[in-house]
């Protein structure tokens, strides 16, 4: 594209940050804006509920890159940032202090936000939810206040903040519909395993059985289970899923079908504008399909997978490059996987396609 054009990426989170990162090492020598709500630099979430939640790694080992990487790339990162329109017909997007900003291209990575709870005393305070630093910051605090800590849900989230609360001192108790965590994602007899070690670390495990109600006079005392189970409780932290931030991309008339709809190469319903992250409903090359998640997942593996971020002005799925770094496996996780008799835990997860939570790595707290 020619040096005058402008790319805006409306989501400084990590897959609007690596498009950034992609466009300048594939030769994009034009404008390349990144717009944030949050006044911190992008970075990735899977700190939010391990090392980071426990205090021990600062902000800088959870950023996406160095302080000085997008001034010195030439990349305008706008923090505390808010864009209340994206408009198309105008190749524009409208900001929360009226400014309008014109676009040549537009990539739309406005990710997910915590699926709320629907039972009576949701709204309670001391229930609580885990996406951006600000959370993992007022969770840790309350962790250390305000036990006994109770996690509703048993995917990465619920495991992974259950056994940082462990590790932190807290009295757990988890609660999944499901018989074992993490079952949609890695299957029944790896989530056997990953059951028992929560419980031989002491976690209190109610699985099989749903959430009737959170009670507590102002603030939280209690969880109700549907077996009429009652759970003491200081702090519940819920960890349901995620639903697609979709508004703006709605209002602007984009295709949205549980996530902005996109084809191979993250191109949305609009001409030059396109989605990626977990607000994209992408088109999978290896699958052929179109996911059926809100996060992008192939719907045979259900797992968390993520759509690769390309520059939009890739000609073919070649160019790609993952939305985040390759995951190491954990000690913890190959321990788990020896234990189960399994090779590999690689397996169903698409080809070069990687994840900070993808089926290889899990709760890093349980150290040897």
């Amino acid at each position: 594209m020619p040096p005058t054009q402008t790319f805006v990426i409306v989501g400084a989170s990590l897959a609007g940050a690596k498009a950034a990162e992609t466009l300048r090492v594939e030769g994009f020598d034009g404008r390349v804006v990144l717009i944030g709500e949050e006044p911190l630099r992008p970075y990735e979430r899977p700190p939010l509920s391990k090392a980071y939640l426990r205090g021990e790694v600062g902000f800088d080992e959870a950023a996406v890159h160095q302080t000085d990487f997008y001034a010195s790339n030439d990349i305008e990162l706008r923090t505390s940032t808010t864009v209340t329109a994206l408009v198309p017909k105008d190749s524009q997007v409208t900001l929360g202090s009226s400014e309008r900003l014109s676009y040549d291209r537009l990539l739309v990575a406005t990710g997910a936000s915590p699926r709320r709870l629907s039972v009576p005393g949701a709204e309670l305070d001391g229930v609580r939810y885990l996406r951006s630093v600000a959370d993992a910051d007022a969770l840790q605090q309350a962790i250390e206040t305000s036990a006994p800590v109770v996690v509703i849900g048993g995917g990465w989230i619920g495991c992974e903040v259950a056994a940082s609360a462990r590790q932190l001192g807290a009295e757990v108790a988890m609660v999944e519909m499901a018989p074992v965590p993490l079952g949609r994602v890695l299957g029944s007899e790896l989530g056997t395993v990953y059951r028992d070690l929560h419980a031989e670390h002491g976690v209190k495990l109610h699985f099989g059985v749903g959430v009737d109600s959170v009670r507590g006079s102002s603030a939280v005392e209690e969880v109700r289970l549907t077996d009429g189970t009652s759970l003491p409780a200081g702090v519940v932290v819920v960890g349901v899923g995620v639903v697609p931030r979709v508004q703006l991309a709605e209002a602007a008339g984009l295709k949205v079908d549980d996530g902005v709809v996109v084809d191979e190469q993250l191109a949305t319903s609009q001409a030059d504008i396109y989605a990626a992250g977990d607000v994209a409903n992408a088109f999978h090359p290896f699958y052929r399909t179109q996911s059926a998640s809100s996060t992008g997942r192939p719907p045979s593996t259900r797992g968390p997978w993520r759509p690769r971020t390309c520059s939009a002005s890739a000609p073919s799925t070649k160019r790609c490059r993952t939305s985040s770094p390759t995951s190491t496996t954990s000690e913890w996780s190959t321990r788990a996987s020896r234990r189960n008799g399994t090779k590999s835990c690689s397996a169903g997860i698409p080809p070069r396609v990687s994840s900070s939570h993808s089926g290889c790595t899990m709760v890093e707290s349980w150290q040897a």
